[in-house]
Formats: C-alpha cells, sequence, structure tokens
C-alpha cells in the first residue's frame, strides 16, 4: 500500500490497538500502514490509546477501549482513515 505525500505524517502521536479480524488486509499489513503513517501501534489498551480498530470478532480489547472511552473504528472508518489521514 503506497501512501500518499500528505498522509506520510497524518497520525503522528497516535496510538493505535487493533482486534479482532479484518477482512481488507492482515493485521501485519494494518500495522505497516499505521507506522508508515506516523501512528505507534500498541498490543494493548489503555488511558494513552487513541484508537481501537475492531475488526470482526472483537472481544476484551474492544470492551476495555469502551470501558476507557477509547475511540473505536470499524473496518470501513479506519480504511477511509488510511486513505484521507483524518477521521471523516
Amino acid at each position: 500500500m503506497t501512501v500518499p505525500p500528505r498522509a506520510a505524517q497524518a497520525l503522528a502521536g497516535s496510538t493505535f490497538v487493533i482486534t479482532g479480524t479484518l477482512a481488507a488486509m492482515t493485521r501485519e499489513q494494518a500495522e505497516e500502514a499505521l507506522t508508515a503513517r506516523g501512528a505507534k501501534v500498541s498490543g494493548s489498551v489503555s488511558k494513552k490509546t487513541s484508537f481501537l480498530v475492531a475488526g470482526s470478532e472483537a472481544g476484551s480489547k474492544l470492551a476495555k477501549a469502551r470501558e476507557l472511552g477509547v475511540a473505536v473504528l470499524d473496518e470501513r472508518q479506519f480504511l477511509e482513515l488510511l486513505e484521507h489521514g483524518s477521521r471523516a
């Protein structure tokens, strides 16, 4: 996936957690797409998490994100974020 120049650091300072299964890409591809845009990817949800990407069959991480008030993106919203560099 090629990163448009304007989106290269669009997500700098953001921390993402990915949970569940994504239909459009593997988890590794999603992580690469995020880091290419300046974001950090974590394995666990905390107060410092900016966004949780919830694929199908999301479980305890989704519940934790909701408990902490972390913004949750479904796969469509996540793909739009990657394409446009901001939350659509």
